[in-house]
C-alpha cells in the first residue's frame, strides 16, 4: 500500500477497478497518512472520515455488482476549501463561515463526484482565496514541505502542499491571479489554469454562498503530480455553465502537433519589467534547451506585440476590479480618494475603479488578446517563468500591498511576484505549470507553458513531454 502515496489518480483508479485494492483500503490509507504526517504542514484542514468510508464502501459494492461509476471510481481525493462540498464544512478561510455546511456541491465538485471520486477532506487557503500565501484565522498557516519557514503558495497552497506530501493524488484548485500556478511552482507539483470560461465554477466562495456571478479572470482547474491526471481532471470538469448548458457543447481542439520535433516554441524567460533570479533563469533555460535537444524549435526572442510592463499593468488593474466585489460603497469612496504613489495607495485606487475606467482596461485587454492571436499563428506555445524566485518566507503582515519580497537580494513590492501571471491570466489563455528542477537550497522551480485560447490540450501535451524529460515531480524529504 505504501506506493499509493505517490501514485497517480489514474493508477489508483486502475488498481481499484482490477480489485488489487479496494476503495475503502485506499481511503483508509490516505486518512492514516494525513493523520501521521500533516501536522507540521497543515494542508488538510477538514476531514469527514465517516462519510468517506461510507462512500468508499458503496463504491466497492457497486464494483462488485459490475457497476463502475466513472474514471475516478472509488479514488480518494481532497478539494480546496473555497469550493462548496455538500454536507462537508466549507469555510474559504473565513471566520464567519467556520461552521458553514453547504447543501449542494460546487459544479466542479459535482463533476468529480459523478466520476466516482471520494472526497475525504478540504485543503487550506488564505481567507477568501485572496493571497499568494495560505493562512487564515480559522485553520492557521500551511507550510511548504520543502522548507517549513516558507509558504507553499496561494491561494491553492493547501492543495499543492497536500499533493507534494502524497496526501492526495489529485486536487481541485482555482486561479484568478495565479492561485493554481503559483503554488504549483512553489511546491513542486503540476497545475493547469484552463482557458477562461471552460470549467464552470458555480459554487466557489467568494462571492458569498449562493452567488451566481462568475468573476472576471477566475477559473477552476486541476492540480496533480502527473500531466495525465491534469488531462483527466480537465476532461471531467470542462463544459458549458448553467446558463449555456441547454444548447452549448465544448469540444477542445487536439494538440497542435504530433511530436516535439513539429512544435514551434517561444521562450520569454526574463524581462527588465520583472527580472528573474539568475539561478531560477538557469533552470528555465535548461528546460527550454532540453525541449530543443528533443527536436522542438525554440526561439528566445519571439514576443507578442506588447510589453510585459503593459500586460502586467492591465492584469493588475482588472484583477483588483475582479476582487473588489465585497467592498462597501463607503470604502470605495474612501479608497478612490487615497493619495500617494505607494503600492498600497495604488491598489486602493484600483479597487475603487469606476466602470468607465474598467471598460478602458478591458479594451486594452482585448487588444492584447488579438496580439496573442496573431503571435500564435507562428508559435504554438510560450514558455514563461511563474515567479521571479522560489517559495517566499511566511509574511502575514497587513496590509498585503505594503509587504515586500526579497528577490535576488533586492526588495520588491509583494504583488510584483505575480507579474508573470499577467500575460496568460488577463488574456484568458490556458497555462500549464510543471516543475523543472530545484535550486541549490532545495526549493522547487516551475515553468509556465501558455498557449492559444482554448488550446488547452496543446499546453498539456508539451507539459507532459517536458515533465518526462526532467524526470517528473520531485518529492520533499520525510514524505
Amino acid at each position: 500500500m505504501a506506493e499509493l502515496a505517490y501514485s497517480s489518480a489514474i493508477a489508483i483508479a486502475r488498481k481499484i477497478r482490477k480489485r488489487e485494492i479496494s476503495s475503502r483500503e485506499a481511503v483508509d490509507y490516505f486518512l492514516a497518512r494525513v493523520a501521521a504526517l500533516d501536522q507540521p504542514i497543515n494542508s488538510v484542514v477538514t476531514i469527514d472520515a465517516d462519510r468517506a468510508r461510507r462512500e468508499a464502501d458503496a463504491a466497492d459494492a457497486a464494483l462488485a455488482r459490475g457497476d463502475a461509476n466513472g474514471a475516478l471510481h472509488g479514488v480518494p481525493m481532497t478539494v480546496k476549501d473555497s469550493f462548496q462540498t455538500r454536507g462537508m464544512r466549507t469555510t474559504s478561510g473565513a471566520p464567519e463561515l467556520s461552521n458553514f455546511i453547504p447543501e449542494e456541491d460546487a459544479w466542479p465538485v459535482a463533476r468529480l463526484r459523478e466520476a466516482g471520486a471520494v472526497i475525504f477532506g478540504k485543503t487550506n487557503l488564505p481567507i477568501y482565496a485572496g493571497d499568494l500565501q495560505s493562512y487564515n484565522e480559522v485553520f492557521g498557516a500551511t507550510n511548504n514541505p520543502y522548507d517549513q519557514s516558507r509558504t507553499p503558495g496561494g491561494s491553492s497552497g493547501g492543495s499543492a502542499a497536500a499533493l507534494a506530501c502524497g496526501f492526495t493524488p489529485i486536487e481541485l484548485g482555482s486561479d484568478i491571479g495565479g492561485s493554481i500556478r503559483l503554488p504549483s511552482h512553489m511546491s513542486g507539483v503540476v497545475g493547469h489554469k484552463p482557458s477562461y470560461g471552460i470549467v464552470p465554477a458555480h459554487g466557489q466562495i467568494p462571492g458569498p454562498p449562493g452567488t451566481l456571478t462568475l468573476a472576471d479572470l477566475a477559473v477552476a482547474g486541476p492540480m496533480a503530480r502527473t500531466v495525465d491526471d491534469l488531462k483527466l481532471g480537465l476532461d471531467l470538469m470542462a463544459g458549458p455553465n448553467r446558463w449555456e448548458h441547454p444548447a452549448w457543447h465544448l469540444k477542445l481542439p487536439p494538440p497542435r502537433r504530433r511530436s516535439l520535433k513539429e512544435y514551434r516554441i517561444a521562450a520569454w524567460l526574463d524581462d527588465p519589467a520583472c527580472r528573474v533570479e539568475p539561478e531560477v533563469r538557469t533552470l528555465l533555460e535548461k528546460a527550454a534547451n532540453s525541449l530543443a535537444s528533443a527536436g522542438a524549435t525554440i526561439d528566445y526572442e519571439a514576443r507578442p506585440a506588447f510589453t510585459l510592463e503593459k500586460v502586467a499593468d492591465t492584469f493588475g488593474a482588472l484583477l483588483q476590479a475582479a476582487l473588489s466585489g465585497g467592498t462597501s460603497f463607503e470604502k470605495i469612496e474612501e479608497y478612490a480618494a487615497t493619495p500617494g504613489s505607494t503600492p498600497a495607495a495604488q491598489t486602493r485606487r484600483l479597487v475603487a475603479m469606476r466602470h468607465r475606467q474598467w471598460l478602458s482596461y478591458n479594451e486594452r485587454r482585448l487588444q492584447m488578446r488579438k496580439r496573442w492571436e496573431e503571435f500564435f499563428t507562428n508559435w504554438d506555445v510560450m514558455l514563461m517563468p511563474v515567479m521571479p524566485c522560489a517559495a517566499i518566507p511566511h509574511d502575514h503582515s497587513e496590509p498585503l500591498a505594503s509587504r515586500l519580497a526579497t528577490v535576488g537580494g533586492e526588495q520588491r513590492p509583494y504583488w510584483s511576484l505575480t507579474t508573470w501571471m499577467g500575460p496568460a491570466g488577463v488574456c484568458y489563455l490556458p497555462a500549464t505549470v510543471v516543475p523543472v528542477g530545484k535550486l541549490s537550497n532545495g526549493l522547487p522551480i516551475g515553468i509556465q507553458i501558455a498557449g492559444p485560447y482554448l488550446h488547452d490540450r496543446t499546453t498539456l501535451d508539451i507539459a507532459k513531454k517536458l515533465l518526462a524529460i526532467v524526470g517528473g515531480c520531485p518529492r520533499p524529504a520525510g514524505f
